[in-house]
């Protein structure tokens, strides 16, 4: 089983509620699962959060919630690659 990423980027954003310099948010990310020749896309949605947002630009929190939700998928990943050979 393969799995990649196609296509990554943030959905939503919005200020933490009770903690300054975090931002919470929602990236969308697409990926295409290859498994005995055939492939099927997976759209989900991930739950995010970044810390230092006061100290950052649009663009940098942009970064930082969709590198949280890349170290998500890697760990999916992992886990699903574990299974795979069971």
């Amino acid at each position: 089983m393969i799995l990649q990423l196609i296509d990554i980027g943030v959905r939503d954003k919005q200020a933490h509620p009770r903690l300054a310099g975090r931002v919470t948010g929602h990236v969308r990310a697409v990926l295409v699962e290859s498994r005995d020749g055939q492939e099927q896309t997976h759209e989900l949605v991930i739950p995010v959060w970044a810390e230092g947002a006061e100290a950052m630009s649009e663009a940098d929190i942009d970064m930082a919630l969709m590198l949280r939700a890349a170290r998500i998928i890697d760990r999916m990943r992992a886990r699903l690659g574990a299974r795979a050979r069971d």
